[in-house]
C-alpha cells in the first residue's frame, strides 16, 4: 500500500463473519479456558441500532494490490492470545 504511486483507501479483513462470542471462544479456548468464566456481558453496552452483521470486503486490495488473507479471523483471535501471553513473560521475566 505504501509503494504506491497514488494514495489511496483499502480494506484489509478476512472477509469472514463472526460473532464476538466465537472470537471470544477461540481466544479463551486456545489456553484451554471457557470463556464465560472470564468474560460478563452487560446490556447497558449493547447498541440497538447496531448492524447484525458486518464483513470487509478487502477485494479492492486483492485487485489493486494482489493482497489476500492468509490468516482468519480465529486464528487471529489465537495469535493475540500468545502476543499477550508473551508480554506477560517479558513483564514477569519468565
Amino acid at each position: 500500500m505504501l509503494q504506491q504511486d497514488e494514495p489511496d483507501d483499502f480494506v484489509i479483513a478476512t472477509g469472514e463473519g463472526h460473532t464476538v462470542r466465537e472470537f471470544c471462544d477461540a481466544a479463551f479456548a486456545h489456553l484451554g479456558l471457557n470463556w464465560e468464566d472470564h468474560v460478563r456481558y452487560d446490556d447497558s453496552f449493547s447498541r440497538p441500532s447496531e448492524v447484525n452483521a458486518l464483513v470487509g470486503d478487502a477485494s479492492k486490495a486483492h485487485r489493486e494490490l494482489g493482497w489476500k488473507a492468509h490468516t482468519t479471523a480465529l486464528d487471529l483471535a489465537q495469535l493475540m492470545v500468545d502476543a499477550d501471553v508473551e508480554e506477560i513473560k517479558r513483564f514477569l521475566g519468565r
